[in-house]
């Protein structure tokens, strides 16, 4: 073996063998991660819309509140349930977020504030590189519930500021 293809092995296999302390970068700079979040509520409105957008780096799904709200639970879920009944709601992806918003679909007296003609397809989402399925799981003790079919199981952060609680999941980790 030539003193050349010696040295040009030695240092293929100091590549190997030397451990960098280099780690990527977070896909987009977001580092969320896909645990449970939660805020305890103080303040609750009632909803009135749902909608969503497309961005660079995440889906977003916002609902829009008649007040200010505040609190909220989201996290992934093995199944989603309807509430109260507990009936399963069949969500297309590789991963199912239970959304929940501490604040009711309907008023003081009983009636809807927010409505739907098809409470399993609340949103269209073709196009959208996340989210897969939007459905309705119900309004009970003044929690509002939705389940949230995406591609795999991401990572997401939700935020609330003045009538608004937002869910954010990312494209990629």
């Amino acid at each position: 073996m030539s003193r050349t293809t010696f040295l040009l092995l030695i240092t293929m296999l100091a590549a190997f063998l030397v451990p960098t302390s280099a780690t990527a970068a977070p896909y987009c700079g977001i580092t969320w991660g896909s645990l449970p979040k939660s805020a305890p509520t103080s303040v609750t409105g009632e909803l009135v819309n749902i909608r969503s957008g497309r961005h660079d780096c995440y889906d977003r799904l916002v609902l829009d509140f008649r007040s200010r709200v505040d609190g909220f639970h989201v996290s992934y879920v093995d199944q989603m349930t309807e509430d109260p009944t507990g009936n399963p709601i069949p969500l297309r992806g590789g991963a199912k977020l239970s959304v929940a918003a501490f604040g009711p679909a309907y008023d003081a007296n009983g009636q809807p504030t927010y409505t739907f003609a098809n409470r399993r397809e609340l949103l269209n989402f073709a196009g959208y590189q996340t989210f897969r399925q939007l459905a309705w799981a119900g309004s009970f003790e003044a929690v509002t519930t939705v389940g949230l079919g995406v591609r795999a199981r991401l990572p997401f952060r939700v935020l609330t500021w003045d009538n608004k609680v937002v869910v954010d999941v990312a494209h990629i980790w």
